[in-house]
């Protein structure tokens, strides 16, 4: 599987299997987090078989059951942490969805107080992704046509499709895609238009433009 075809593979999952995640899994996710962390400076963590983070009124208000594995994503405060979190949390859950896992973005519907990661002082616990095994492997969600998420000065070029196209498969907070895209010449600017953790989801737009567009294609604004 392709990290293209991952991203259109992937769909949020709330309810998982009670199926352990196999030792050969967990130790290719964790190089896969380490890889981030160091790139980002990051202090993304993975947990297993921790089921109190889930346990709570919050996350049976959010329909998650069976939640014993999550991805907690932290780092050091700072004004582009969400959506650097939104990035590399997404390259992870994409390479999550190659190893035959599924995910879903919480920020809201789990125990904050209760994640069994390590935030040491000065860090942030943004949201987690649940992880597992998924009773379904979800189902797409509804999308906004792409000229009321882009703006192109003249003819739209074959690469820029191609990262909308993969940009509208992004998984955003009540799937809302509060955000935007411009292209002038081949600098693109992406931009939220509010909402609660549009930075995260941001970041999250951008890591899934990137893989349909081609990094050798994009200067970022």
């Amino acid at each position: 599987m392709t990290t293209l075809e991952a991203i259109e593979a992937r769909h949020s999952v709330r309810s998982y299997a009670d199926q352990p995640i196999p030792t050969e899994i967990v130790k290719e996710l964790n190089t896969e987090i380490a890889v981030c962390n160091q790139q980002a400076n990051l202090h993304i963590q993975l947990v297993t078989d921790e089921p109190k983070s889930f346990g709570g009124m919050m996350a049976h208000y959010g329909k998650f059951s069976g939640v014993q594995n999550y991805i907690a994503l932290i780092g050091p405060k700072g004004g582009a942490l969400d959506e650097t979190l939104g990035y590399y949390g997404e390259q992870i859950a994409i390479k999550a969805q190659m190893l035959g896992l599924n995910t879903c973005w919480v920020a809201m519907t789990f125990s904050k107080g209760k994640c069994a990661a390590t935030i040491n002082k000065g860090e942030k616990l943004v949201c987690v992704l649940s992880l597992g095994y998924g009773t379904t492997q979800g189902v797409a969600h509804k999308s906004k046509p792409m000229d009321n998420l882009c703006r192109v000065s003249g003819e739209m070029p074959g690469w820029f499709r191609a990262g909308m196209e993969s940009a509208m498969l992004a998984p955003t907070a009540m799937n809302q895609q509060k955000f935007f895209l411009t292209l002038s010449g081949n600098t693109v600017r992406a931009e939220t238009t509010g909402g609660f953790y549009s930075k995260v989801d941001l970041g999250i737009v951008k890591y899934h433009f990137e893989i349909g567009a081609g990094t050798e294609q994009i200067r970022w604004a």
